[in-house]
């Protein structure tokens, strides 16, 4: 049984069920059992993965572009039901209609839920909420063997804990249920400013460790200007800011000392700039451009497509740029930001606090002990150019994080030998979870799948 391709699960198609579609999906898998060669996905929103010119795109698809629909909110239990391919701004709209919201939000408004599973997703909640994977309840996915099955913590619960951050090599997510939080309209923003490193690291424990706001992350702008970014939902506001368009958010948290948006704004206030990825075409970043062509080109999903459009050009490029996350044990944070600071040197740089209730099952355990804490510091290098033929900086931040017994979000250039990353990753309990689900090897192997053998 297959299904047109829809996008977005378009009228014609909503009558179709969530029991059918998954149906379909189960066959499709079933289809690729015994072909020796791994397939991947398609699905309705665009892929988060940095852009590699070299990869070729050329496997065979699994198509889950249809499951888009946010199913059930209970509002009295506070949960919600959603398919795996509802992207984050569909789902804020649909709960905060109800005055919920989800615990993490990711930033940008095409993530889905079943990519911020998949790939960890955390956010300014994650401090104290940790990651949205944190906050689901169950899971249903299709195996290898293209059998649709539920897990939980009390039903597959070595699956369900093992799925988070697997990437989609373990199974297809195609239904999430998660808890929900109250919501109000608005949130206030205020800036802590700061002219010192060890000022700023000390104030920005002291706010994790009270839990004293609802969202809290930050921005070094450079080596004197740090900017802790507090946030607190409010039923009314003065005025409202909007950085959909002409106003850049990272900027104004420099220039301004508070501010007001809606709550869906303040959610996806990088998502314009994806980041500050427009920083890396300068242009983009003045007025007339942005008055111009900031309709066509701005928000995330306007650019991740104008990136695969011009992904020819970047195979001129010895490297792309730097575009990752990191996330360091808060305990080894200073001797990390030292080093960036002397050796690294980019800015803005991006700081999430993210506390994890438990380390992730899939960390090896010898490497968990030297982690040993659940405050993580994720910070996220956006656009750091990597041109000079003596360094390749994203192979210095690989090195440098894993010395500082940090993690390393996989959708980036990787630099990874097989014995580095089964030394980050814990094999054994892979290898079984991965026999279980995928004997055949239709998905494939976490490390193959982001080997460096692809760049």
């Amino acid at each position: 049984m297959a299904f047109p391709n829809k996008g977005t699960g378009g009228s014609d198609m909503t009558q179709v069920s969530h029991e059918t579609i998954v149906k379909a999906i189960c066959e499709q898998v079933r289809s690729r059992a015994g072909r020796n060669s791994p397939a991947r996905i398609r699905k309705a929103a665009l892929s988060h993965f940095v852009p590699n010119p070299k990869e070729k795109d050329d496997l065979p698809k699994i198509d889950l572009s249809l499951l888009t629909r946010v199913l059930t909110i209970d509002e009295d239990a506070r949960t919600c039901t959603a398919e795996s391919g509802v992207s984050f701004s569909d789902l804020v709209k649909a709960t905060l209609e109800k005055g919920l919201i989800p615990c993490t939000v990711p930033e940008l408004k095409g993530i889905t839920v079943g990519g911020a599973v998949s790939g960890c997703s955390i956010e300014s909640m994650s401090y104290k909420l940790g990651g949205f994977h944190d906050s689901c309840l169950e899971y249903e996915l299709v195996t290898g063997a293209g059998a649709a099955i539920t897990c939980s913590p009390e039903r597959n619960a070595e699956l369900f804990h093992m799925l988070h951050g697997s990437y989609g090599t373990l199974g297809l997510i195609t239904r999430a249920k998660f808890k929900l939080i109250p919501a109000k309209p608005y949130v206030k923003m205020t800036y802590e400013k700061h002219r010192s490193f060890s000022e700023f690291w000390r104030e920005l424990r002291n706010h994790c460790n009270r839990a004293d706001h609802d969202f809290i992350d930050a921005i070094i702008h450079s080596k004197d200007s740090f900017v802790i970014c507090l946030g607190d939902m409010a039923d009314e506001a003065p005025y409202t800011s909007n950085y959909d368009w002409l106003k850049i958010f990272y900027k104004s948290t420099n220039e301004r000392t508070e501010d007001y948006l809606t709550t869906y704004d303040y959610f996806f206030r990088y998502d314009a700039e994806c980041h500050w990825l427009t920083k890396t075409v300068p242009f983009m970043e003045t007025l007339p451009a942005r008055l111009l062509l900031g309709k066509m080109l701005l928000g995330s999903t306007n650019l991740i497509k104008w990136s695969k459009r011009v992904s020819p050009m970047m195979k001129l490029k010895k490297r792309p740029e730097v575009v990752v996350d990191v996330f360091i044990p808060s305990r080894r944070f200073e001797d990390f930001y030292r080093w960036y600071e002397r050796d690294f040197d980019f800015y803005p740089l991006w700081i999430v606090p993210y506390r994890s209730p438990q380390l992730y099952p899939w960390i090896n355990d010898s490497y968990a002990k030297g982690i040993d804490d659940t405050l993580f510091i994720d910070c996220a290098v956006y656009g750091k150019k990597n041109s000079r033929p003596d360094i390749d900086y994203s192979e210095l931040l690989e090195r440098k994080t894993i010395e500082l017994n940090g993690l390393k979000t996989l959708i980036s250039r990787n630099h990874f030998d097989e014995k580095t990353f089964w030394k980050v990753y814990d094999k054994p309990r892979y290898d079984k979870i991965k026999a279980q689900t995928d004997p055949s090897g239709v998905f494939m192997n976490l490390y193959d799948k982001f080997s460096p053998k692809h760049y």
